[in-house]
């Protein structure tokens, strides 16, 4: 597990970015639901961290892609490729993101640090 931060630091309606590789947006709804998914728009490099997050979906502030946080599905294009979503445990007050075994579905162009 990593851990992202105490409860208190992310507030209801924000996101933090951990910069891991690859970084992973961690979420905090209006609704006092708490969602991962990797921080990178599958359509471009573009952190979702600095999209405008609405109840459950996550809108990039490049072209504007949605995707679902609970299951990281594309719910309005340009956007094709889901994002990765990772399991998020709050214990003790803090915050923590399980990531994925899953490959990460990068935009065109990037890779993970260290890989060609």
């Amino acid at each position: 597990m990593i851990p992202a931060c105490p409860l208190v630091s992310l507030p209801r309606g924000e996101a933090l970015r951990l910069d891991v590789d690859p970084p992973i947006a961690v979420f905090h709804t209006d609704d006092g639901e708490i969602y991962a998914i990797d921080d990178t728009c599958t359509h471009q490099d573009a952190s979702l961290a600095d999209g405008w997050l609405e109840g459950c979906e996550i809108e990039c502030p490049l072209h504007a892609s949605r995707f679902d946080l609970r299951t990281g599905e594309v719910d309005a294009p340009p956007a094709k490729r889901p994002v990765r979503t990772h399991r998020v445990v709050v214990e003790d007050d803090v915050v923590y993101v399980v990531p994925s075994d899953a490959p990460p579905n990068l935009p065109p162009g990037l890779t993970l640090k260290g890989r060609p």
